[in-house]
């Protein structure tokens, strides 16, 4: 009876029962059994309502063929598993779904290979797969952990190891792609998970053992696709959570010193993410970098290095709000190296800590050129409108030793660290200034940036200067003709450097007529430093030639040629008492620059003259030519003959060439003299005459016998007599100018401030005189004798107009 039993219940199971049982064979190497396969897959699509029954049932088989160590069996089970997966595309297939993912799960927490092998695989195919509704409940922390985990795999065998390795990325890969596109799987950006999927991808493409397998088979090269895969599908809102967990992976495996993986990760960065997010990746390491201001020098440099990098790239694309953010913090940073350079200065006593100093100033050095080549390349590389904000802001963060400055505390590192930061600065704004083609010289050289870079040209640093004139030459040559004029020299035809040039416009006239004296007193100024070394008088000649090409009508060539009389008749006074060096130096720039003037205006007369002058000069005095003077081994004499007039240009016979239309000669019988304030004369404005009834105070008029002056032949013949007072204008001038260039900014800064006060304070009693209240019953206050009085108006007495009486 009992067997009778057993076997008439054989037929009873449910039919889906025995259809998942036929497709196993008696031995497992046979496979799966294809026949019995097409009936159950069939019959599912049929019966749609049986899946979840279908798919709990094979997860009972599965589990309980893991237990058994019948692995033939759960190959058989996935391999069904996966053919009714992309045979059935229902409603119904979300029960389905979570008995596979719950046998997936179970290979993924088995230790054998092979089967978190079948399992990823398996995983991988359903992530492909499209849904047609969204998943409410289904959460893939689970599967985001143990692939994280698989990819950091050490299992003995290599093979092994890099077949586990390689699975676990794909796994994360199909995580992605089934998540990232379903909006009601955003949390796979969270934090928790993303700190799990970065490092994974990192770790594998950081550890590349096996750089000679290819494709899919490279953990490294697989890593990286699925990084790009998934920074290319990360929102607006999701960059932070993105970038994050790399700075970390490369913090926690020191990986900014030596910075050659960091640098590649951000270039895979920025060129997966969209465009208009490359902002949010500068942010993350401007912001990064503050984290890191107190680390060491190499960390410090490797991280700039990186910025350097995303800016590069970002900077041909959307930039965002953070071009200033980027210069600022970099800035700061460049003033904290600075600092960290020069404020151990105290410290430097025993022998011992030479070495370590030494050390540490080369590698803030290292931070120092980083910094600079990022500002320079970034700024460079930025629309011309934005870059000449950018020129603005660096400008304004130069410090000047002595002053206050708001911006770069120069305090702490005094003299020394004040001009290591304006050299820096200076070297970034070269940088940025490299290649600008402004439309206008107003655009390139606004009063605001003109006025502080003229300043620091007159500082004792010869560096500094020269600095200054690379500025300016990379601002003045918008046609690329600098290449042509290394060097100072006398050229035999400058007709042959083919210069490029375009007829002046009207605002380049404009700005020579309003800001002229500036350049020109920057560079009468800079010729006679005692400082100055070969490379300064070739990049002063280069600054006259190119505002001869770019900037020079007729009235500028006449400016011109009195600057460079001006320039020899200093050299031979020598009032200042220069080396003999500088005066034969400035001879020679003189000489360079009128040999190159009078071929580039055309003037055979004036060339003529010239080439006199030089002919002369390669006879008798070769010392005051730069083939010479620049030598070695020149020989200079003990002074300057001025009676030897053949050696010296003559304004003379310089405006005598110059007698063609055009040219203004009187003005060059006007000697040049720098003007301090640079700044044309106020013109007069014109205002309609008003009647005003001031108040005079009694007390505050002089004394009338005081201003009468008896009128003798005497004082009429004084009157006529102008000579005294040229005399006295002259010193009078010169004695302003020693004033500007020799007294302190503090001095200079507090007269003019004394004479804007009297100003304000004249026109703040004429308006309280003038400038009335009407009456009122209440009393209007009166000034008398500096006593504020009030006088009370009855209504009665008061005047109003007729339209305004009832």
């Amino acid at each position: 009876m009992p067997a009778g039993v057993c076997g008439c219940c054989g037929p009873l199971r449910p039919r889906y029962k025995r259809l998942v049982d036929n497709i196993f064979p008696e031995d497992p190497k046979d496979g799966l059994v294809k026949s019995d396969m097409e009936k159950l897959t069939f019959y599912a699509v049929s019966a749609p309502e049986k899946l979840d029954r279908i798919g709990a049932y094979l997860a009972e088989r599965l589990s309980r063929d893991v237990v058994r160590h019948r692995y033939g069996y759960v190959v058989i089970a996935m391999e069904a598993l996966d053919q009714l997966l992309m045979a059935c595309h229902s409603q119904s297939i979300k029960p389905f779904v979570e008995s596979f993912l719950h046998m997936v799960a179970k290979l993924l927490e088995s230790r054998e290979p092979d089967l978190q092998v079948l399992g990823t695989n398996s995983f991988v195919k359903f992530a492909n797969i499209e849904e047609d509704t969204p998943s409410y409940h289904r959460r893939y922390d689970f599967f985001v952990s143990q692939f994280s985990a698989m990819c950091h795999s050490t299992h003995e065998d290599p093979e092994t190891r890099s077949r586990i390795r390689v699975a676990g990325i794909k796994g994360l890969q199909g995580v992605v792609r089934k998540t990232v596109n379903d909006e009601l799987q955003a949390i796979i950006w969270e934090p928790q998970h993303m700190d799990k999927l970065i490092p994974s991808m990192l770790f594998n493409m950081q550890d590349n053992e096996d750089s000679e397998r290819a494709g899919e088979e490279n953990p490294a090269s697989l890593a990286e696709s699925c990084f790009r895969e998934l920074l290319g599908r990360a929102a607006y809102g999701n960059m932070n959570n993105a970038v994050r967990p790399v700075l970390v992976h490369l913090d926690n495996h020191r990986l900014w010193d030596p910075n050659d993986f960091a640098v590649s990760c951000f270039r895979i960065i920025m060129y997966s993410i969209q465009a208009q997010h490359s902002h949010h990746v500068i942010q993350q390491v401007l912001s990064h970098l503050d984290t890191h201001s107190k680390n060491t020098p190499r960390v410090r440099a490797g991280i700039v290095q990186v910025l350097l990098e995303t800016v590069a790239i970002a900077a041909k694309g959307s930039i965002g709000p953070t071009v200033l953010e980027v210069f600022n913090t970099l800035l700061k940073h460049l003033r904290m190296s600075v600092d960290f350079e020069l404020g151990d200065g105290s410290r430097r006593n025993s022998a011992s800590s030479l070495s370590s100093t030494r050390t540490k100033e080369s590698e803030e050095r290292i931070v120092q050129n980083a910094i600079i080549q990022t500002i320079g390349f970034f700024g460079g590389n930025l629309p011309d409108y934005q870059r000449a904000e950018v020129m603005m802001f660096i400008m304004g963060k130069v410090p000047v030793y002595g002053t206050p400055c708001h911006t770069l505390d120069t305090v702490k590192i005094g003299h020394q660290g004040t001009k290591r930061i304006q050299m820096m600065l200076l070297s970034s704004l070269i940088m940025v200034t490299s290649g600008f083609k402004c439309k206008t010289i107003c655009a390139g050289l606004p009063a605001a940036f003109l006025e502080p870079l003229c300043s620091i040209s007159l500082m004792e640093d010869s560096e500094l200067r020269q600095l200054v004139l690379e500025i300016l030459h990379n601002i003045i040559d918008r046609h690329d003709n600098r290449a042509k004029l290394r060097g100072i020299r006398i050229i035999p035809n400058v007709a042959a450097l083919k210069f490029k040039r375009e007829k002046i416009s009207k605002q380049d006239v404009v700005f020579m007529k309003k800001h002229g004296q500036q350049l020109y007193r920057h560079i009468y100024l800079g010729c006679k430093e005692e400082d100055n070394v070969q490379k300064n008088f070739e990049l002063l000649f280069t600054a006259l030639a190119l505002i001869t090409i770019e900037l020079a009508n007729e009235e500028v060539v006449i400016d011109l040629i009195r600057l460079s009389i001006a320039l020899q008749d200093m050299a031979l006074a020598n009032e200042e008492n220069m080396p003999m060096f500088i005066r034969c130096g400035i001879m020679a720039l003189v000489a360079a620059y009128l040999n190159f003037l009078s071929q580039m205006i055309a003037n055979p007369p004036f060339c003529q003259h010239v080439s006199k002058v030089i002919e002369m000069r390669n006879l008798d005095a070769p010392y005051l030519l730069p083939e010479h003077v620049f030598r070695e081994k020149c020989v200079f004499p003990d002074c300057l003959d001025r009676d030897d007039i053949g050696l010296y240009f003559q304004t003379a016979d310089m405006a005598e060439a110059l007698t063609v239309p055009g040219y203004n000669v009187e003005r060059l019988a006007i000697p040049y003299i720098p003007q301090v304030t640079d700044r044309l004369p106020r013109r007069k404005s014109f205002v309609d005459t008003i009647s005003l009834q001031v108040d005079i105070l009694s007390n505050s008029l002089p004394d009338q016998s005081q201003l009468a002056e008896e009128i003798t032949f005497e004082t009429l013949k004084k009157a006529i007599d102008t000579t005294g007072l040229e005399e006295q204008e002259r010193e009078r001038r010169r004695q302003v100018m020693e004033k500007f260039q020799k007294a302190p900014f503090e001095e200079i800064a507090a007269h003019c401030e004394s004479k804007a006060n009297m100003l304000h304070d004249r026109l703040a009693q004429i308006f309280e005189l003038t400038i009335r209240p009407p009456p009122s019953p209440s009393g209007t206050v009166t000034v008398t004798s500096g006593h504020a009085q009030y006088q009370s108006v009855p209504v009665y007495e008061m005047k109003f107009p007729d339209l305004c009486v009832y």
